[in-house]
């Protein structure tokens, strides 16, 4: 058990929280005459570092998930979720969603791709409301500043309300207010038999795309986290 706690814990501060790249920044800055023992020499780290870890799991994240997404093309998946019904088929569809990177270049396709073929729209809502609610990439970025206990009932709200949501849609009988529509994306996951090669470039696409989406936002979120981390007072934000 207690080799079980420390293999968690190098995993979460050393894979996930990536301490030693922290270590790494401030010794680079100190070799460079930057004090980081001072407000604004700390928020330069804090900055740094930052930065540099949410892009990097964000990226390998996106990368991997989308490398196994290439595997199940939206007729495939069909086959697979028209095997259930009801309540389990909607867990389904929203845990695919979390695993599907969200961008309109991949959740919105792949929303076309079920409605066209067949799946009920309970299905296709539950997916389409997980995607960008439980993403996965959100999920690894809590688990590595707030812990796995604040990721983990992220995780459980976010299905929760993607499967009630998508029930409830579906039992409004909209399905005949519902265009079937061509997906015009540059995407093609028809063919089962694509080389890794395709694959990996596929999912580098991926990366691409929703890496040059998003990191404005992380520029700037990390922006202000490194104000607050050092400038503002700790009883200020508590009280």
């Amino acid at each position: 058990m207690r080799a079980l706690q420390m293999g968690w814990d190098f995993f979460q501060k050393q894979i996930l929280g990536m301490n030693w790249l922290n270590a790494l920044v401030g010794n680079l800055l100190s070799s460079l005459g930057v004090d980081v023992g001072t407000r604004l020499g700390g928020s330069v780290q804090f900055f740094l570092y930052d930065t540099i870890k949410i892009l990097a799991l964000l990226s390998t994240l996106i990368y991997i998930i989308s490398y196994v997404q290439s595997h199940f093309p939206p007729e495939r998946t069909k086959k697979i979720l028209g095997r259930f019904h009801g309540v389990t088929a909607n867990t389904l569809s929203a845990l695919l969603g979390t695993v599907t990177p969200f961008c309109s270049c991949s959740s919105i396709p792949l929303f076309i791709g079920f409605t066209n073929a067949g799946l009920p729209l309970s299905v296709t809502f539950s997916f389409l409301i997980s995607s960008p609610l439980v993403d996965l990439g959100s999920v690894i970025l809590l688990m590595s500043v707030f812990g796995a206990k604040v990721a983990v009932a992220y995780v459980i709200v976010g299905l929760v309300l993607a499967v009630a949501c998508g029930t409830i849609l579906g039992r409004l009988g909209l399905e005949q207010d519902v265009q079937k529509l061509t997906s015009g994306s540059s995407i093609d996951l028809e063919s089962s038999d694509l080389t890794p090669e395709e694959r990996s470039q596929y999912a580098f696409e991926h990366v691409k795309d929703t890496v040059a989406r998003v990191y404005p936002y992380v520029l700037i979120g990390v922006g202000i986290g490194a104000v607050i981390h050092n400038w503002i007072p700790a009883g200020w934000v508590q009280s």
